[in-house]
């Protein structure tokens, strides 16, 4: 019995540590998301209702963010909007890794050493996650995932 204790305490790390990850590279989403859903909660919306205004909001922010960075041609509005996503996501880096140094470090030089550099790499992983979307054949994707869309026949002028 104390082996499943162990495995299981291994697997639940594991999984706090990949979701704190995950949520501190989607930073700006998330963020959006929470300011929203409280809005919507304190605006009389009920928690359900919040939840779910939540849920949209942040992945519009998401796809928005994404979709922009894909068709903007210019490298300075690229280089705007992947600094938009890393940005809160160097914050919370920070904030995350210095929470769980203080855990585990009692030097407080070590804790804000890990901190600086749990910053670099979730902001890095940000701004990478981001870059994934700018593809040259992001056009030609798009078309394609349209295909399957049912197209009405030209009706021509007589």
């Amino acid at each position: 019995m104390l082996i499943f204790g162990i495995v299981f305490n291994v697997v639940g790390l594991g999984f706090f540590c990949w979701l704190l990850f995950a949520l501190a590279t989607h930073a700006l989403p998330v963020f959006v998301a929470v300011t929203i859903g409280l809005a919507a909660f304190h605006g009389g919306a009920g928690p359900a209702g919040a939840i779910m205004v939540a849920l949209v909001c942040g992945v519009v922010t998401l796809f928005v963010g994404q979709i922009a960075f894909a068709t903007a041609r210019s490298p300075l509005i690229r280089a705007a909007i992947a600094t938009l996503f890393a940005a809160p996501a160097v914050v919370a880096g920070y904030h995350a890794t210095l929470g769980l140094g203080r855990l585990g470090t009692s030097s407080h030089v070590w804790q804000l050493t890990f901190a600086v550099i749990g910053a670099i790499v979730v902001g890095a992983t940000a701004w990478a996650r981001i870059s994934l979307y700018a593809t040259a054949n992001f056009e030609q994707r798009l078309a394609a995932s349209l295909d399957h869309v049912p197209r009405m026949p030209a009706i021509r002028n007589r």
